[in-house]
């Protein structure tokens, strides 16, 4: 498997938040429509069984990592003796990997130097509500229930934001000038949901082969997307991530059928610390597992899979603060 990492400069409002694994089902869409239903099918050969064809990761600023979802004392983010303000921790959510080499800092360094989004960018990003209402395409009016207006939430990125995207793929099976165009498509057409309405619009600034970091002594990864750890033989007690329910939908052409929504699936959040139980592998560029297939996940579309994979870099998690 090798690495990718591509910059993205957003041009648009996002109204989906830009996770790896909805970016994910979106590529595939792309590659359907460029080369063909066979040719999608044949990539997708072994994706429940460990062996996936790409591998993505969510968009972060650009040369920034999620904060670790580690307990605090084992980011150890304050002064000896000194009381830590926990409300403006929470708010240092990035940690900025590529500067002066952070990522091969110790651990218990990392908590003093992540970073709040307002000092990644010289601006948050902002959440804005957009008004909707719901309109009977036959008749060209809101209904008989008259007016009944709904809130969108949408993203808005600084002028200078520039967004990190990891690539894990096998050679074998598509290549760099595959994935790069197909990335830009999704670009050019949209990102997520609305992207009929203009939304989701980036520019692929850069893109390059970038090996994932990876500490002296590793021992344990950290997620750089959603994952589905379940199963995959993790040490519990040595093992923190946050649950998120995905409850996703089709896209592109399914999208418009009477049934696009999926079953949910409970995924853990980039970020995520895990220990494997068996003997530590630096090799390994990607943890978790193909979700799907033979209807398990959409009824409409029987072999549907979802990205239940991400990339990861390798960390090294003392045992006796644990």
């Amino acid at each position: 498997m090798k690495t990718l990492l591509f910059a993205l400069r957003p041009l648009t409002a996002f109204a989906t938040p830009p996770h790896g694994d909805t970016l994910f089902g979106q590529l595939c869409w792309i590659f359907l429509n460029r080369y063909g239903e066979a040719w999608l099918i044949e990539r997708l050969q072994g994706y429940l069984q460990g062996k996936p064809f790409l591998v993505v990761s969510d968009m972060f600023p650009s040369g920034y990592w999620p904060r670790p979802y580690l307990p605090p004392a084992m980011l150890s983010t304050g002064e000896q003796g000194k009381e830590v303000d926990r409300k403006a921790e929470k708010k240092k959510v990035w940690f900025p990997w590529y500067a002066k080499d952070g990522w091969k800092q110790k651990l218990s360094h990392w908590g003093g130097l992540c970073r709040p989004e307002t000092e990644v960018w010289k601006d948050a990003r902002k959440e804005r509500p957009q008004p909707r209402n719901q309109i009977n395409r036959l008749t060209g009016t809101t209904g008989t229930d008259g007016f009944a207006p709904y809130m969108v939430s949408q993203t808005w990125f600084p002028e200078d934001a520039c967004l990190d995207v990891w690539l894990v793929y096998d050679p074998d099976r598509v290549t760099k000038g595959e994935l790069q165009d197909a990335l830009a498509d999704v670009g050019r057409w949209g990102f997520g949901k609305d992207a009929s309405a203009g939304l989701g619009k980036f520019a692929l600034e850069e893109g390059d082969e970038e090996s994932l970091p990876r500490q002296a002594d590793a021992n344990a990864w950290m997620t750089l997307g959603f994952c589905a750890p379940q199963g995959c033989g993790f040490v519990s007690n040595r093992s923190f991530y946050q649950p998120f329910t995905r409850f996703g939908r089709h896209g592109d052409r399914a999208a418009v059928t009477g049934q696009p929504f999926k079953n949910p699936i409970l995924l853990a959040r980039a970020g995520a610390v895990l220990t494997p139980e068996r003997k530590f592998s630096p090799n390994d560029v990607f943890v978790g597992q193909g979700l799907g297939g033979e209807g398990l996940l959409s009824k409409a579309i029987g072999e549907t899979v979802h990205q239940g994979y991400a990339p990861v870099v390798g960390i090294c998690l003392k045992g006796e603060r644990v």
